[in-house]
């Protein structure tokens, strides 16, 4: 079965909140808007949103590390929201693994929100119904927009390209292999919910010091604007490939 789903790479998210912003213009203008706004430039601003990136610090000082953490709905494969459900509102759909909110059958009562172990739904306070990420489905299954844009405006707003979307079911997709190659991993798995979307951990990343980085010389052009000249120094870094 087929199991769309994200992969987002937390090494070069650099929490700019395109993400967040494109998710909230497609779905507040798209079927499944409109998204409510709550007093949005006053003093205490509401709204609802498909997806958060939310912003902590890591580790004690000086070894600290920023780290972005976009979260939406993780489309599980076992989603505890879908029984939940007294009317049938929360579903699963069998040929894509998205999980959706049908609103005509949605009476607000907030159970799904409840069971759902990631805080992934929100209420919207207008129209009195459940939220959440649909994957932009509307987006993704229109036949009539060219292939490259057959995904989630999230994942086409990314400057950074921190998220991948494809069917985790595949092992040849671009996000099976992401999963394989960089140790990919599910959002707190003990919960036997079985997310479909996927985090790429953060790595180090190896900084190479050429010995020319370490010397601080004059500038000759600030003196008697001649060229700088550096005697019996061999080939730099710019003339290798490193």
């Amino acid at each position: 079965m087929t199991q769309l789903a994200l992969v987002i790479d937390l090494n070069v998210c650099v929490g700019c909140h395109a993400c967040v912003t494109s998710c909230k213009q497609w779905n507040t203008s798209g079927t499944a808007g409109s998204l409510v706004d709550l007093n949005p430039y006053g003093k205490d601003p509401s709204g609802t949103f498909f997806n958060r990136v939310q912003t902590f610090e890591v580790g004690e000082f000086p070894n600290t590390q920023t780290v972005h953490f976009p979260k939406s709905c993780l489309h599980c494969e076992d989603p505890p929201c879908v029984p939940v459900c007294p009317t049938g509102a929360s579903y699963k759909r069998a040929e894509d693994g998205i999980v959706l909110v049908d609103y005509d059958k949605c009476i607000g009562c907030k159970y799904c929100t409840w069971a759902c172990p990631y805080g992934a739904r929100e209420f919207d306070e207008e129209r009195k119904v459940m939220t959440k990420c649909t994957l932009c489905v509307d987006r993704v299954t229109d036949t009539k927009l060219p292939e490259p844009e057959r995904k989630p405006a999230c994942v086409l707003a990314c400057p950074a390209n921190a998220r991948l979307f494809g069917d985790v079911h595949d092992p040849e997709s671009v996000v099976s292999k992401a999963i394989a190659e960089r140790g990919g991993y599910q959002l707190m798995p003990e919960w036997g919910t079985r997310p479909a979307n996927h985090y790429l951990p953060r790595r180090k990343t190896e900084i190479r010091i050429h010995p020319e980085d370490l010397e601080r010389v004059d500038n000759p052009l600030q003196i008697d604007g001649k060229q700088p000249d550096y005697a019996n120094r061999g080939p730099g870094r710019e003339d290798f490939a490193t």
